[in-house]
């Protein structure tokens, strides 16, 4: 890199599913035949009822500049989505609006990290975390699981992660990559341990919160013991097909939400008006209209788990949430393929790419070096035809 740049960026990582997803665009364009399994992007088109909410907005001359936090009746959408599906309570000064789920998950990492300080990272964990903490001065420190546990992390691992330096845990669940769902007894577990630790803050990214096949979702701001050092994170990208319209939110101790108004005033302020107004709709209507897409979702999690199951080295678990498979490949590694040698998940994810033609992304990036992430966020016909070729890639 360029001497000239920040230290900051020189070491920050690119994100391994934006620059798959990159390579595949390239791919394409080029005229290659690239069936894309990288990105977590649902192929649903936006609910109409949603879209004439935007088109309303338009119509009525929203135009200008949003409050830093977002406008005042998308909070209360938000506050009464908390109240009815999540059993939590929450004042508009409790929530904070973003540009993504992701901005919410920066704006946090940034407010409460101090150089040194621990984030606790049960892995295998969504890309951004570790560098969004990096960025911020924290030390991630990963937890690891495995397959054989639904890559889910035991409240005897977590204690014994913690030490004086950590500041924060930041999970997933719905998990991405693994889809793994955390029941309210496992994360009562999980809460039995952190209050004995008062200085340890927990953000829970919920935004897989309605792809849940599992039936009711838990948080850990649901235990009152948990409520006030809890931050939960979550969007409308995912369960509403809505990830180019960038709305995201937290709800959490208004202390910390104060926080993340003062630091998002300085960077991007207020978010998309067009969107927040779409994002009120969408929020208001109860998660039954969405339900379709769930369905969708678990149909195909059994196509490709079915198809995945007839490939000889591949290993998969069933996930109880989000849309990606997370299949431990470490069978294949040190074989030879097609004149390419496999060592890593990495290697193997590039050889799907140029043998099979189909984009994965290496579980490396997720703190797991030996699995690949396959998102079934695709059509059937998609998943169909991307196991085939994976399937005739490995059959050597």
């Amino acid at each position: 890199m360029d001497n000239r740049l920040s230290k900051r960026v020189n070491e920050m990582e690119t994100s391994a599913t934006l620059a798959m997803a990159a390579k595949t665009r390239e791919l394409k364009d080029q005229g290659v035949d690239i069936i894309g399994l990288s990105l977590g992007e649902p192929d649903f088109t936006v609910p109409e009822y949603i879209k004439e909410a935007a088109i309303q907005a338009i119509k009525d001359d929203f135009h200008a500049y949003t409050p830093v936090d977002g406008y005042a009746d998308l909070k209360q959408a938000i506050i009464t989505k908390f109240k009815r599906d999540n059993n939590l309570s929450y004042k508009p000064s409790q929530i904070v609006v973003s540009t993504g789920a992701k901005q919410s998950l920066a704006n946090l990492t940034m407010v409460l990290l101090n150089e040194g300080d621990e984030v606790l990272l049960p892995a295998p964990y969504w890309v951004s975390y570790a560098d969004q903490c990096k960025v911020a001065g924290g030390i991630p420190k990963e937890i690891p699981t495995s397959i054989e546990t639904d890559f889910k992390v035991t409240a005897e691992a977590l204690e014994a992660a913690i030490t004086p330096k950590t500041k924060l845990i930041l999970y997933s669940s719905p998990c991405n990559p693994s889809g793994s769902v955390y029941s309210r007894k496992e994360l009562r577990k999980l809460a039995d341990v952190l209050v004995k630790y008062p200085d340890v803050i927990v953000i829970s990214d919920e935004i897989y919160e309605h792809i849940n096949f599992t039936g009711k979702h838990a948080s850990m701001a649901e235990f009152e013991d948990m409520y006030d050092r809890t931050v939960v994170v979550n969007g409308v990208s995912k369960a509403f097909a809505m990830t180019g319209w960038r709305i995201g939110y937290i709800g959490g101790p208004e202390w910390i939400a104060r926080a993340c108004n003062k630091m998002q005033g300085q960077v991007t302020s207020g978010t998309n008006c067009i969107a927040q107004r779409a994002a009120i709709t969408a929020l208001e209507n109860p998660p039954s209209k969405i339900k379709f897409m769930v369905d969708a979702f678990k149909e195909r999690r059994r196509i490709i788990l079915d198809l995945l199951s007839d490939i000889k080295g591949i290993k998969t678990n069933e996930p109880e949430g989000a849309f990606y498979v997370f299949p431990d490949v470490s069978y294949f590694f040190g074989k030879t393929l097609r004149g390419k040698h496999i060592n890593t998940a990495s290697d193997f994810s590039l050889y799907l790419l140029e043998e099979a033609r189909v984009a994965t992304v290496t579980g490396e990036a997720f703190g797991d070096p030996n699995c690949i992430r396959l998102s079934y966020a695709a059509s059937e016909k998609e998943i169909r035809e991307a196991i085939k070729r994976i399937k005739e890639a490995l059959e050597e």
